[in-house]
């Protein structure tokens, strides 16, 4: 995410509040796509009708009786109604109706089936759908080539009956948790489980996500014809700052720091090419970066929380990406884009380029993606991380696989952040940025206040040490691993989760504290049908810190500030100090429209 939608932004050294969720926008998100559901359901065949029955009932058939003792059988005719004959529509046919039979169906295991005209190419499908995400081992950037459309929606079905290749679908997610963290304020921007997310905010319920997408996907199962597709998707909740890009409706965030907030995640078109390989797909527009386990939206992953690797690597990126299938075995992609979570037209773009290799094996059942995810100078700018990925996917039976993902990132010449992210005692004057003493990327700068911070720089060296010991600028890596073990059972309606990462932040530049941390969670997946999904989860962190800091229960980077204040005859700042452990149990539910 932009800093991991810019959790930085709700550090120490921000005083914007967040603010209640803007009606506005709620309002406007869901009036629409309430209209546009109703246009379709006026525009399109009603459930177990085809075009030519509704030509038929426009008007009213009258059928004339012939008397039994009749000498020559007479056809019953058709005739117009007259001006009394009435239409009754039956009360069980309405749209809401069809759409509460095409839950009933999906929850009674009898729900639709879609029939595609191609087979699938290549290796079968490793794992089962639901209870997993996916029954494919994930990969970003590119539809799956050589799949055909299987996909069903409750809301398709009650608009067409699942016969259209353009769809719409999406789902609503609520999410709550109780944790040892005890300092989440929302008003004042700590999220006290940070580190962790999206259950970033501790002790809370909370509207994750409502998302909404229009879609037609390419049909890259055949081999013959150029096909197309493209994706729009609206997200509204908390965790639009995960995904918000600067310069893409990010004042939202960056400027007002808004709890709640809108976020158009993906935007983009796909051109698919079958002669080139086994098939190319060329996708230009917004999309989500291209290596990872998991994923933005809620149902692309395995658990609620996602680990501390995911949130603070690339999130979406905005440019054109070409995936070729070259056989069974193996796919390639490159790309070229701005930059992690950056638009364009802002001044913290860079020419980017990705570049991925994926090798498949044991007819399917392994998965090894290499990916150099972002690819330029690797200086300090807007979330331009450096990042290098590994990913080894593997299905061990019917009932259990495991997924392991490795990655380095770094930023090269990050400012020296707390030393110069502040005011000077004497004075109360906020320090100027200089080329001696530069500034981690702020929003704006206020005189004896601070500043909001855009982009966490680095703790280069001791905090405790004078301005004069402290160097401008320096190299900030991180690097992380995450291992997830799945089992399914119950014929496929749940799964148990167990996931185990380490992750060290060297330099505190992601996070905002230099600490090693350790996490490890059990959670499981429960399925009503296809459409709702419950998720409960219990998880244990632990922070290893340098210079006796803290890194849990705070607000983002307030430990090191703090401990500066205090190295300085400064007091102690509450928010500063907090714990370096613990557990936390959380749960959502997700229903699918």
């Amino acid at each position: 995410m932009s800093i991991k939608q810019l959790l930085s932004s709700l550090s120490s050294s921000s005083s914007s509040k967040i603010q209640p969720i803007p009606n506005y926008l709620v309002v406007r998100f869901f009036a629409g796509s309430i209209l546009l559901l109703l246009a379709c359901a006026l525009s399109l065949p009603s459930y177990g009708q085809s075009n030519q029955d509704v030509a038929k009932d426009e008007t009213t058939a009258v059928v004339t009786e012939v008397p039994a003792d009749a000498q020559t059988a007479t056809p019953a005719v058709p005739t117009t109604a007259g001006p009394t004959a009435s239409v009754v529509t039956p009360p069980d046919n309405s749209f809401f109706h069809r759409l509460g039979r095409a839950y009933l169906a999906d929850w009674a295991g009898n729900g639709p089936g879609t029939e595609t005209k191609e087979p699938r190419r290549g290796t079968p499908p490793p794992l089962n759908a639901p209870p997993y995400p996916s029954s494919d081992w994930p990969i970003g950037g590119t539809p799956l080539i050589g799949v055909p459309d299987g996909q069903t929606y409750p809301l398709m079905e009650a608009i067409n009956k699942n016969r259209s290749k353009i769809k719409l679908y999406g789902w609503i997610e609520v999410g709550a948790n109780g944790s040892t963290n005890n300092k989440t304020n929302a008003s004042k921007g700590i999220p006290s489980n940070f580190p962790s997310a999206y259950d970033e905010y501790a002790n809370t319920i909370q509207l994750d996500q409502a998302a909404l997408y229009a879609e037609r996907l390419p049909n890259t199962a055949q081999t013959d014809h150029f096909d197309w597709g493209f994706r729009f998707t609206a997200l509204y909740g908390v965790d639009y700052r995960f995904t918000t890009a600067k310069g893409m409706l990010s004042q939202q965030l960056l400027l007002k720091n808004n709890q709640y907030g809108f976020d158009p995640v993906m935007v983009y078109y796909d051109a698919y090419f079958p002669h080139v390989g086994q098939g190319m797909d060329l996708r230009i527009g917004r999309y989500i970066s291209l290596p990872d386990i998991e994923a933005q939206l809620a149902p692309n992953n395995y658990t609620y929380s996602h680990s501390i690797l995911y949130t603070f690597d690339c999130y979406t990126q905005t440019g054109a990406n070409a995936t070729i299938k070259i056989n069974d075995h193996v796919t390639v992609q490159a790309g070229i884009s701005p930059g992690c979570d950056v638009m364009p037209w802002t001044t913290d773009a860079k020419v980017t380029g990705n570049f991925c290799v994926v090798y498949t094996w044991s007819n399917g059942g392994d998965a090894f993606n290499a990916c150099a995810n972002s690819v330029n100078d690797g200086k300090y700018a807007y979330n331009n991380l450096a990042a290098y990925y590994a990913t080894y996917y593997h299905r061990i039976n019917a009932s259990w696989h495991t997924d392991t993902e490795f990655w380095y990132q770094y930023m090269k010449d990050t400012p020296n952040m707390f030393w110069y992210n502040g005011t000077d005692p004497a004075t109360g004057i906020q320090y100027a940025p200089t080329a001696s003493t530069p500034w981690p990327e702020t929003t704006f700068q206020r005189p004896g206040q601070g500043a909001v911070t855009l982009n966490f720089g680095a703790v280069c060296q001791d905090p405790r040490l004078p301005a004069a010991q402290q160097s401008a600028r320096c190299y900030a890596p991180d690097y992380a691993i995450t291992n997830y073990v799945e089992h399914n059972f119950w014929h496929n309606t749940a799964s148990l989760n167990i996931r185990n990462e380490f992750v060290d932040d060297i330099k505190g530049q992601r996070t905002g504290t230099p600490a090693k941390y350790e996490e490890h969670m059990v959670g499981f997946d429960f399925w009503a049908g296809s459409t709702i999904t419950f998720r409960p989860e219990v998880s244990y962190t632990h922070a290893f810190t340098k210079y006796g800091v803290t890194a849990l229960n705070i607000a983002p980077g307030a430990s090191i500030t703090n401990l500066e204040s205090v190295s300085q005859g400064g007091a102690p700042n509450p928010s500063g100090l907090g714990k370096n452990q613990a557990i936390t149990i959380a749960a959502d539910l997700i229903w699918h429209f």
